[in-house]
């Protein structure tokens, strides 16, 4: 994607205050791509020309949305999901996400092929978005004057401008307030199933892998184990090994990562699933969907490698390079590979994805109505025989 400016770009130029923090965080984040990116080569990019391209549109950023805008184009040079700055007002709400906060109710993605564009992910329910009608799968347009976009916070009380797309394209114009809500469970354990519990996962967050030693520690014996990954982004690489831990061996080798100097590291199942004395013996079965990245794509690799779960939905994300963020220096955080990643079999997931055992999608159709042909699917697959189990394992496609 190359340069692009708007109407923000024209207006007067930055305070030198302004203009100065522009310069200490775009010079952060070419300083740490250069030297802290897990391919030295930056996969033939001319991160030079880059910087004579993009640090003088940096400079003269008038405010986050344009800086980090430019950031993003820069950054996507490098072909990798993983590289992002994320400015200072979403960084703040991610690191309040299980916190109680005012809340508008959405969940956004942008869409890179269109500029100023969020496709609604989720609608929080009793949200001020689900009280307006918003719905799955609709848009969040931004690039027209005084509505809301991302960059900016949402404060409570405080009105926000919003123009909505709808399934049909019809501009809808929302004025919401937003309302203060309690963060919704990182982790959630769903027994309602006679015979099956299913264990949906936000996020691979400190104590997840406690929280599922926890869980699987009082099933019945012929319990079956449902691990719901479907929209989770990733998260600890030791709580994806947590995660492990409760399904495979000690000391099992489940991938290796490459570090930018060459070594490679062999990642063994280290522990860590709670009080559970050894890997269950559940059978289980993992949901993925194309926004399960990172951690929540390595996790149901492994297990589906060593035949130990049923992968069961649509292809990852195929964004499992292993990243780390740090604080930029007004409060946003970049986001940098730091090293490659294989599995245990030498498959190289990053563009790749991992490859359901059972194809299963959930449209937004089914969201609305309630339905849900992926966990139903995997209930399915997992009442049969294990013999019949076993054939679905025997040539995992990665």
């Amino acid at each position: 994607m190359g340069p692009t400016r708007s109407s923000a770009d024209n207006a007067a130029p930055p305070s030198r205050e302004r203009a100065r923090m522009n310069q200490r965080v775009f010079d952060r984040v070419w300083s740490e791509v250069r030297g802290q990116y897990y391919d030295p080569a930056l996969h033939g990019v001319d991160w030079n020309a880059a910087r004579r391209t993009y640090r003088p549109q940096a400079l003269t950023a008038a405010d986050d949305r344009t800086l980090y805008r430019t950031l993003r184009q820069m950054l996507s040079l490098l072909d990798d999901d993983h590289a992002g700055a994320a400015p200072p007002a979403i960084a703040r709400r991610q690191a309040s996400l299980r916190h109680t906060r005012p809340v508008i109710g959405l969940t956004l993605r942008l869409k890179p092929e269109q500029e100023g564009r969020y496709l609604v992910e989720q609608v929080r329910e009793g949200s001020p978005a689900a009280d307006a009608g918003v719905l799955l799968g609709w848009h969040l347009e931004t690039s027209g004057p005084g509505v809301w976009y991302p960059e900016q916070d949402v404060l409570e009380g405080q009105p926000v401008n919003l123009v909505i797309l709808d399934d049909q394209d019809e501009r809808r114009a929302l004025v919401l307030t937003p309302r203060v809500m309690a963060p919704k469970p990182a982790f959630v354990s769903d027994r309602s199933r006679e015979g099956v519990v299913v264990l949906r996962v936000e996020g691979f967050e400190a104590g997840l892998g406690r929280w599922m030693g926890e869980q699987l520690a009082d099933l019945k014996p012929d319990d079956d184990v449902v691990i719901d990954l479907r929209g989770n982004p990733g998260g600890r690489l030791m709580e994806a090994d947590a995660v492990l831990s409760c399904f495979l061996p000690a000391d099992q080798a489940w991938a290796t990562r490459t570090t930018r100097s060459g070594q490679r590291i062999v990642l063994k199942t280290a522990g860590g699933c709670g009080d559970l004395a050894g890997p269950s013996s559940h059978d289980v079965a993992v949901l993925v969907d194309g926004q399960s990245r990172s951690a929540a794509e390595l996790t149901p690799a492994a297990l589906q490698e060593a035949g130990r779960a049923l992968v069961v939905g649509e292809r990852t994300a195929g964004a499992v390079l292993i990243s780390q963020d740090s604080v930029l220096p007004d409060g946003g955080r970049l986001t940098l590979s730091r090293a490659d990643f294989v599995t245990s079999g030498g498959v190289r997931l990053e563009k790749r994805g991992v490859t359901p055992d059972l194809s299963a999608t959930l449209s937004a159709e089914d969201r609305m109505a309630g339905r849900d042909p992926a966990l139903a699917a995997a209930i399915a697959a997992l009442a049969m025989p294990r013999a019949e189990q076993a054939l679905a394992h025997a040539a995992p496609a990665l």
